[in-house]
C-alpha cells in the first residue's frame, strides 16, 4: 500500500494520541470524519496499523527495574530462544540485532530479584552463550517515528 500525505498525517495524529475518535483526527487533519474512517481500516487491513496500546509509565505502577539486555544465542537456534523469551509477561521488546549480540530484549521488573530471577531463567535456555545486562536509569524519550 503507497501511503499519501493524508494517510501520514492520520498515522502521525494516532501514533502521538491513539483514543482520538474519528471525528477529532479528522478536524486535526482537516478532512471528514468518514474520509478518516476509511482510511484507519484501510491501514489497519493492510497491517500498517496493527494495535493500539496505552503508554505506561512502569515507575508509577511499581516496576522500578528497566533493563536492556543483549542475548548470544549458538547454533542457529535465535527464533527459538527468542519465542521463549518473548512468552515472559516482564518483556516489553525483542529486537534481532547486528554486532556481538543476537538479540536485544527490553524488560521491567518490580525489584532486582525479580531481575535476578528472570536472567538466571533466560541463562539455563538452551543455546543462550552470553548475556549482558544494562540498567536504564532514566527514559528520556519514547514513542514513534513521524511519518515523513
Amino acid at each position: 500500500m503507497e501511503l499519501d500525505t493524508t494517510d501520514k498525517e492520520i498515522l502521525n495524529v494516532l501514533s502521538k494520541e491513539a483514543k482520538l475518535s474519528f471525528r477529532e483526527i479528522a478536524k486535526k487533519v482537516g478532512i471528514s470524519p468518514a474520509t478518516v474512517m476509511n482510511r484507519v481500516r484501510l491501514l489497519e487491513q493492510n497491517g500498517i496499523i496493527k494495535r493500539y496500546s496505552a503508554s505506561i509509565d512502569y515507575e508509577k505502577v511499581g516496576y522500578d527495574v528497566g533493563v536492556v539486555i543483549h542475548v548470544r544465542v549458538s547454533k542457529g537456534r535465535l527464533m527459538d530462544v527468542e519465542k521463549k523469551i518473548a512468552s515472559d509477561p516482564h518483556v516489553v521488546s525483542l529486537y534481532d540485532i547486528t554486532g556481538h549480540f543476537d538479540a536485544i530484549v527490553v524488560a521491567y521488573f518490580k525489584n532486582r530479584r525479580a531481575l535476578d530471577n528472570f536472567l538466571k531463567k533466560i541463562q539455563t535456555f538452551d543455546f543462550v552463550e552470553r548475556t549482558e545486562t544494562v540498567l536504564i536509569l532514566n527514559s528520556i524519550k519514547e514513542g514513534n517515528v513521524e511519518i515523513e
